[in-house]
């Protein structure tokens, strides 16, 4: 799932200019029994399985990253939300990022605990499994890194988008009916361009200076995940 997606467009254009490093680990490949079983009931009671701490452990520990240069994020529908805000942050930062997708009815408590972990959530419903949340959160995060996305122009958030845009043809002829292109964008006129961008803009997080930091060459984001 996540070779398929790192492996075209932007972000595989991103990891071989070396802006970014994803790295994948397999809990079952840390598991000490012969079916590599990751996961058991729940203590208490109550419908799915959760996934082993130990397998996860001994998965982070194999990093050998010093722990005041990693953060750590498990992808939980019980997490915060997971905003623009938040991934600008992670994107600023110095260091290694690990994202920890959980499976079934979710992780064993004491990994957040053990690994002074955060739990996000990239919105109110609740998926199958955490792998899509984290190639939400390591598309958003390495989007906002200097030369991902080859112009700084590029990031929607650092400059004057409207919710409104554009293509040809300037006519659009669908069932009779024509659709025409504001005459506003076909005038030329830069200064009245931008005030009717400014009237239909969508709605920025946060200001463009933001995201005017210095990115660290060789980041790596961690992913961590039960194979399929």
């Amino acid at each position: 799932m996540f070779e398929s997606y790192m492996a075209d467009s932007i972000l595989a254009r991103a990891i071989k200019n070396k802006k970014i490093s994803v790295k994948f680990y397999n809990p079952r490949d840390f598991t000490n029994d012969k079916h590599h079983k990751v996961d058991d009931r729940a203590y208490g009671g109550g419908p799915g399985m959760v996934m082993y701490a130990e397998p996860i452990l001994r998965a982070v520990e194999k990093l050998k990253i010093k722990s005041e240069k990693l953060k750590i994020i498990i992808l939980s529908p019980a997490g915060k939300k997971f905003t623009n805000k938040e991934a600008s942050l992670l994107a600023k930062r110095r260091g290694d990022i690990v994202l920890i997708s959980g499976r079934y009815e979710g992780i064993d408590a004491r990994v957040k605990k053990i690994l002074k972990a955060e739990e996000y959530s990239i919105g109110d419903y609740v998926l199958t499994g955490g792998e899509l949340p984290a190639m939400v959160v390591i598309d958003a995060v390495a989007r906002q890194i200097k030369g991902v996305l080859g112009k700084f122009e590029s990031v929607e958030e650092n400059r004057l988008s409207s919710s409104e845009v554009y293509t040809r043809p300037e006519i659009l002829k669908y069932k009779g009916k024509k659709y025409r292109v504001p005459k506003v964008l076909l005038s030329g006129h830069r200064k009245k361009i931008e005030e009717w961008k400014s009237k239909t803009k969508k709605p920025i997080i946060y200001p463009p200076k933001f995201w005017r930091t210095k990115f660290r060459r060789g980041s790596n984001l961690q992913q961590k995940s039960p194979a399929q």
